[in-house]
């Protein structure tokens, strides 16, 4: 059923991904917001799509992926009258496509409010060490939303400690294997130094009477 707003139907909206297909479209778009189109038209399947009621495109939104990072980027619109409407609708698909690839944090540097109002924050220095290199450009103000714990990240600080474990644990094992040795000489010593006083005694009470003369 389509909700009505004072006696009228609104126009229903459907997000979808870009194809090739729409790289007219999004074309003059880009034109219009005088983005780079030729870097966009290779990366087309890249974003979210809005359609009106007559299956125009009115409206799309890229998400970017480096590993497990995502930037979303380019959003342009027919009419920015309608981006209030759009924004929230291609937000859900974005933040369903990157669920589905695992992505661990969203950046973007697109400055209208309503990234903020999802979440989107300015990262401090550790979080902006995450951002990917081929991202990175001077005088670029960004926001940033962690999505989820980096798995590889925390996997490998697991193996690095359990390395590390390991590595004191085969120290400790030569300082024991070390001392082991030593206790070993030391009673090897002790049994040479008595053998050496038994002889000696014996050498004494065998030649006392020599001795005493």
């Amino acid at each position: 059923m389509i909700p009505k707003f004072g006696g009228m139907s609104l126009p229903q909206y459907r997000v979808r991904r870009a194809t090739l297909e729409d790289v007219g479209t999004l074309t003059a778009l880009w034109v219009s917001m005088r983005f780079p189109v030729e870097d966009l038209a290779r990366r087309v399947t890249e974003f979210q799509v809005a359609e009106g009621p007559d299956g125009a495109v009115v409206g799309a939104i890229g998400l970017g992926m480096v590993g497990k990072q995502g930037q979303v980027h380019s959003e342009a619109f027919t009419d920015f009258a309608l981006s209030d409407t759009l924004r929230p609708m291609i937000w859900d698909r974005l933040q369903a496509v990157a669920n589905n690839h695992g992505l661990t944090r969203i950046w973007t540097h697109e400055s209208a409010p309503f990234w903020h109002h999802c979440g989107l924050l300015k990262p401090d220095a550790a979080a902006l060490e995450k951002l990917p290199a081929q991202w990175q450009a001077p005088g670029r103000d960004w926001l940033t939303l962690k999505l989820r714990e980096d798995i590889e990240a925390v996997m490998s600080v697991d193996k690095e400690f359990a390395m590390f474990m390991e590595s004191e644990k085969e120290r400790t094992n030569r300082a024991f294997r070390h001392a082991k040795m030593l206790k070993m000489l030391a009673t090897v010593l002790a049994l040479v130094i008595l053998v050496l006083v038994v002889l000696g005694a014996v050498y004494v009470m065998r030649n006392q009477g020599r001795l005493g003369r």
